[in-house]
C-alpha cells in the first residue's frame, strides 16, 4: 500500500498500518509531537488504520487542525472530570474553541469559579494518567441502549435525532465514555496545561425555550508559559470589555424595566453615535448616494413580499397578539423592501441606473436572550444601510464601489487591521432558511466568487451563512476575547426585484429585471463602537471623542478666564467642557486621564495674563503656546481624522 507523505514522498507500508506507527517510523520526534492525522484530506485519529493508497498529513500542535483537536479532546476530559466530581451532572455539549473549549452541563445546584477547583485537579490527575482514547463504532439501536445504561438524557436526545441507520461514535478514556464523532489525540497525556476560566449560563441547543445549563470555559495549551500569556491576554481583555468599560465611562446602560438588548445611550455615547452618523451619511452622499427615510413597521403583506415572512418570522417583532383591521404589522428587521417601493414609484430606465439608496435604519431583531450581549448583539440597533440598483453591467464596478467604501470607512475609524473577509454561501440541504431556486442561486454564486477573485479579495467560506436572498461578503471582526461577528456585509440579490416586480427599460427599449446590491458602510453603529471602546481602550482619536478638550483653572482668579476659553471652542466646533472646581490641579489632571479626555488645557495667571494655554495630551505634557497654536494643532487633527 502506497502512501504520499506531505512532502511529496511516497513509502510503501502494510494494509491496515495507522498514521501512528508511520509517523513513529519515519522520526520519534514526529511520534511524539503527532496529535492527529489527515487521511485523503480528512482529519482522522492516529490510530485509525489506513486499508488503501493515500495521502496522509501528521498534524501536531503547530497546525490549527492540530490545536483544534488539541482543545476538543480537553473539553472531553473536562466532561469526565465533571462527571468525577459531580456524578449527578448530565453532560450536554462539548466543543473547542477559537481559544479554548467549554463544556454544557445540567448540575442540580449552582457552582462557582471556587467549585472549579476540584475539577481542574480531576483534570489534571486525568492528564498525568495519560488514558488511552479509543474510538467506538455502534448501530443507533446499541447506542440508545448503551446511554440508556449512562442515564444521559441530553446525549439520547442527540442520538435520537439521527437517522436510524446512522453508524454512532463514542470514545472512551479509562471508565469515562461520550458520545462524540472526533477525532481526539490518542491519550489524554498529550494534553499538557488546562486551565478553567469561566463559568456561564446556556440555552440547551441555544433555545431559550429550552432549559439553561451551566457553560464551563476552559483553555489548553502546550507550554505553561502560554497559558501565563494567555492569562494575561484575558485580564487585559476584561480591562477593554466594551461592556463593562462603555459603562464606566458613561457611554450607555441598560435598564432592567426597559428590556434586555436594548441600550440606552448616554449624552457621551450619544454625541459619539451623533459624529459618526454625520460622517457616513455626508461621505455617503458624497458618491451619488440618495438619502431616504421609511416607517419603522410595515404590514405583513410587505414581509410576505419579500420573503422575511417565511424566512425571518422567527426573527421580527409583530405587534399585538390579534389582528387589527384585517392587517398585522410588524417591526422591521431590514429596510431594503422600504426603498423597492421608492424605487418602483415611477418608470426607470438604464439611465437612471445605477440608482443609489442610503437610511440610517433604526431596525428591530427578536435575538434570544442568551445571544444578547452588550452593544454587539441587540435587539434594537442602527444601520448604515444602503441599496443599490443596477444592470447586470454595472454589478462588478458598483460591487467594487462599496467594498471601496467600506474600506474606507474602516481605515478611518482605525479598524481596518482587524477584520478579515468571508465569502458567505447558501447551504442547499436548509430548505427553510433560503429561497428554493438552486439555479438563480448557481448564478449568483458564480457571479459573486468571479467578483471577488477580479478584485483580488482574500476570504475564507462560509457554508450556511448567506442571507435567505443570496450570496454575501462579510466583513468580518473579533471582540478582545476572541468572539466572531459580522461588522459589514455587502450582499448580491437576484431574487427580489422580480419578486418586486422591479424593472427599467433598457437601451434598446425593453423592460428588464434589475441587479440589486444590498451593503452597509459602517454596519450597525452600536457594534462599532463597541469594537471602537474596546480596540482603544476608551482612549478615541479625537475626532470621535465625546469630550475633546477639558480647560482647567489653576486657581480661583483664572475662572472666568477658563469660562472664555471653552465658550470660544465650543464656538469653534470643538467638544470642549470647563473644570474651575476648587481641587488641587494635579487631582483635576489624573480625573481627566481616568476619563481619556485627549487635550487638557490648564490656566494659570501667567497665561491668563498673556493669552497662553498650557497644554497637556493624555499621555504627555506639550508645554505653552497661544490659544490659535493650539486650535490649528486639533483642528488638522479633527479633520484629516487622525488616529494616534
Amino acid at each position: 500500500m502506497k502512501i504520499t507523505l506531505k512532502d511529496g514522498s511516497v513509502i510503501e507500508v502494510e494494509n491496515g498500518t495507522t498514521a501512528e506507527q508511520i509517523a513513529k517510523s519515519i522520526s520519534d520526534n514526529l511520534f511524539r509531537a503527532a496529535l492527529v492525522a489527515k487521511v485523503n484530506g480528512e482529519l482522522v485519529d492516529l490510530k485509525s488504520p489506513i486499508t488503501s493508497d493515500a495521502t496522509l498529513e501528521i498534524l501536531t500542535y503547530r497546525d490549527e487542525e492540530g490545536r483544534e483537536v488539541y482543545r476538543h479532546t480537553a473539553s472531553h476530559i473536562l466532561a469526565q472530570a465533571i462527571k468525577t466530581v459531580y456524578p449527578a451532572a448530565q453532560l450536554a455539549i462539548g466543543p473547542a474553541t477559537a481559544t479554548g473549549f467549554y463544556y454544557d452541563v445540567d448540575l442540580p445546584f449552582a457552582i462557582t469559579m471556587d467549585d472549579l477547583v476540584a475539577v481542574e485537579t480531576e483534570m489534571n490527575r486525568i492528564i498525568a494518567a495519560d488514558l488511552p482514547i479509543e474510538r467506538e463504532v455502534v448501530a443507533r439501536k446499541a447506542a440508545m441502549a448503551q446511554m440508556q445504561g449512562y442515564d444521559e438524557v441530553y446525549k439520547m436526545q442527540l442520538i435520537e435525532e439521527l437517522p436510524a441507520r446512522s453508524k454512532i461514535t463514542f470514545y472512551r478514556q479509562g471508565n469515562f465514555v461520550d458520545l462524540c464523532r472526533g477525532p481526539h489525540l490518542p491519550s489524554t497525556g498529550k494534553v499538557k496545561h488546562v486551565k478553567l476560566i469561566q463559568i456561564a449560563g446556556a440555552y440547551w441547543k441555544g433555545d431559550e425555550h429550552n432549559k439553561m445549563l451551566t457553560r464551563i470555559y476552559g483553555v489548553a495549551f502546550e507550554k505553561k508559559s502560554e497559558v501565563e500569556e494567555y492569562l494575561q491576554k484575558l485580564a487585559e481583555a476584561k480591562k477593554r470589555d466594551h461592556n463593562k468599560l462603555g459603562r464606566d465611562m458613561q457611554l450607555f446602560m441598560t435598564e432592567e424595566r426597559i428590556g434586555q438588548g436594548l441600550p440606552l445611550f448616554m449624552p457621551k455615547g450619544a454625541k459619539m453615535i451623533q459624529t459618526m452618523q454625520r460622517f457616513v451619511e455626508d461621505e455617503e452622499q458624497r458618491r451619488g448616494y440618495m438619502l431616504t427615510k421609511t416607517p419603522y413597521m410595515a404590514k405583513s403583506d410587505l414581509y410576505k413580499l419579500s420573503g422575511h415572512w417565511d424566512h425571518y418570522r422567527d426573527g421580527m417583532f409583530i405587534i399585538g397578539d390579534e389582528v387589527m383591521d384585517d392587517e398585522v404589522l410588524a417591526l422591521r428587521p431590514m429596510t431594503c423592501p422600504f426603498q423597492y417601493m421608492i424605487y418602483k414609484n415611477g418608470l426607470k430606465s438604464y439611465r437612471d441606473l445605477p440608482c443609489r439608496y442610503n437610511e440610517t435604519s433604526t431596525l428591530f431583531r427578536n435575538e434570544s436572550s442568551g445571544e444578547m450581549h452588550g452593544l454587539t448583539r441587540v435587539r434594537q440597533f442602527t444601520l448604515a444601510e444602503g441599496h443599490i440598483i443596477c444592470t447586470p453591467e454595472q454589478l462588478e464596478a458598483e460591487f467594487k464601489g462599496c467594498l471601496d467604501l467600506c474600506e474606507y470607512m474602516l481605515n478611518t475609524f482605525g479598524l481596518h487591521d482587524d477584520i478579515f473577509y468571508r465569502f458567505s454561501r447558501w447551504d442547499p440541504k436548509d430548505k427553510d432558511k433560503y429561497i428554493q431556486d438552486p439555479a438563480k442561486w448557481k448564478e449568483a454564486e458564480k457571479t459573486m466568487k468571479t467578483i471577488l477573485d477580479d478584485l483580488g479579495v482574500n476570504y475564507v467560506e462560509g457554508i450556511g451563512e448567506a442571507a435567505f436572498y443570496g450570496p454575501k461578503l462579510d466583513i468580518q471582526s473579533r471582540n478582545v476575547y476572541g468572539k466572531e461577528d459580522t461588522l459589514l456585509t455587502i450582499q448580491v440579490d437576484m431574487f427580489l426585484a422580480e419578486k418586486f416586480d422591479m424593472t427599467y427599460i433598457d437601451e434598446n427599449g425593453e423592460k428588464k429585471t434589475p441587479y440589486i446590491i444590498h451593503r452597509s458602510s459602517i454596519g450597525c453603529y452600536e457594534r462599532t463602537l463597541a469594537l471602537l471602546i474596546e480596540k482603544f481602550g476608551g482612549a478615541f482619536p479625537l475626532w470621535i471623542s465625546p469630550e475633546q478638550v477639558r480647560v482647567m483653572s489653576l486657581t480661583e482668579r483664572t475662572a472666568d478666564k477658563c469660562k472664555q476659553i471653552t465658550d470660544e471652542l465650543k464656538r469653534r466646533g470643538i467638544l470642549a467642557t470647563e473644570d474651575n472646581r476648587n481641587e488641587k490641579i494635579g487631582y483635576k489632571i489624573r480625573e481627566a486621564q481616568v476619563d481619556k479626555v485627549p487635550y487638557m488645557l490648564v490656566i494659570g495667571d501667567k497665561e491668563a495674563e498673556q493669552n497662553l494655554v498650557s497644554v497637556r495630551h493624555r499621555n504627555d505634557n506639550l508645554g505653552t503656546m497661544t490659544f490659535d497654536e493650539f486650535y490649528h494643532k486639533i483642528r488638522e487633527e479633527i479633520d484629516t481624522k487622525a488616529i494616534n
